[in-house]
């Protein structure tokens, strides 16, 4: 779907515009430059917009007919997501994942994008400047992180898991995610999504679990950890789908046995 020429030049172009809007601005914000959406654990700046902005004009203009589905665009009109579910190639964009960490200075942020047609992606790029990685993958050919192929982890002694934090669940969803505090399951709060998927893809994780759906925090990831030999389940049992309207919780895992392990575990009454 992607020549290798349009998929570098991709490349290129996310490079540059988080280090010109994103990196640029790494602990120099200034007052007005942080703003809330939905409330304070919902932050948005200045660099989340200009980055999405350029990158909407630039992803297009590689690929003629396609479409953007951004977060923030999607934040200031919702129908903006209808476009995942059209039959033109879509981009999906983060801007700035991990805003949060952005905002307080720490490196693990990210800006991350996705190439998908009709609910699948093909391709992916997951950028986390200020810790010298970028991660990618293409359908069929294998995940990347700095150029060297990376593989999922074959299994310890310990399950180590990142989840969704305890601060953006409610009571039913935490006490889902207490299922995994059993002997064996090492649970730790999500950094940011992008690179907990970068570190599953590599083998420093052996899943994520996650309450939450929104595309562009999980397609590129998605596809790295599948390219890596990863699965992903629902709480129904399927694949996650980034078109929406999967069961919850979820989760992507080294293997698919492992990413059943962890939704069982979270499921209501279930016997641990």
């Amino acid at each position: 779907m992607i020549e290798q020429r349009t998929f570098d030049a991709v490349t290129a172009a996310i490079r540059t515009v988080a280090e010109e809007e994103v990196v640029a601005r790494f602990r120099r914000l200034a007052e007005g430059d942080v703003s809330e959406k939905t409330g304070p654990l919902d932050l948005v700046t200045i660099a989340d917009r200009r980055a999405e902005e350029r990158l909407t004009k630039e992803l297009g203009a590689l690929l003629p007919g396609s479409v953007v589905v951004g977060e923030e665009a999607v934040s200031a009109d919702p129908g903006v997501l209808e476009r995942i579910r059209g039959e033109a190639p879509v981009w999906i964009v983060d801007p700035v994942d991990g805003t949060s960490n952005f905002v307080a200075g720490k490196p693990e942020f990210g800006t991350l994008v996705a190439l998908a047609r009709g609910g699948e992606v093909f391709a992916s790029w997951t950028y986390v400047p200020r810790l010298g990685l970028l991660a990618t993958a293409r359908r069929g050919q294998g995940a990347y992180v700095n150029g060297e192929r990376v593989r999922t982890a074959v299994g310890g002694d310990v399950l180590r898991v990142a989840t969704s934090q305890y601060a953006y669940l409610d009571a039913q969803e935490r006490r889902g995610m207490d299922g995994l505090g059993i002997d064996g399951v090492l649970p730790r709060p999500c950094s940011c999504a992008g690179l907990d998927y970068l570190e599953l893809a590599r083998g420093e994780l052996d899943a994520v679990a996650f309450t939450w759906e929104h595309p562009w925090d999980h397609a590129a990831g998605l596809l790295l950890v599948t390219e890596a030999g990863g699965a992903s389940t629902t709480a129904a049992g399927e694949p996650f789908r980034i078109t929406g309207g999967n069961a919850l919780p979820f989760s992507v895992a080294r293997d698919a046995a492992t990413a059943r392990r962890v939704v069982g575990l979270m499921a209501p009454g279930n016997a641990r």
